[in-house]
């Protein structure tokens, strides 16, 4: 698994998450400021991608308000690596 970390405002937080939703290979969403976690969304791997924002729809709602209260904060993302490409490059 790779872990990326994004430094964003309170304000742009849920739209980074759904952007980050989208893209479909995220595991994991941790919401980080001043160096605790504030709030941790698992992502399940398989679930289309407006299911996924379906169902994160109240996560994201607390985010925010969570977000509101922040002026800066750190997304840490954990994506899934993608093997398939590895795969075809050895065929």
């Amino acid at each position: 698994m790779a872990t990326e970390k994004f430094t964003i405002d309170g304000s742009e937080v849920v739209e980074k998450i759904k952007e980050l939703i989208r893209q479909g290979n995220i595991r994991r969403v941790r919401l980080i400021h001043e160096e605790r976690p504030l709030i941790d969304i698992p992502l399940t791997v398989g679930v289309g991608v407006a299911a996924a924002t379906v169902l994160a729809a109240p996560v994201l709602a607390a985010l925010g308000a969570i977000a509101a209260l922040v002026t800066e904060c750190t997304l840490e993302v954990e994506r899934m690596e993608d093997t398939s490409g590895e795969k075809s490059e050895k065929q």
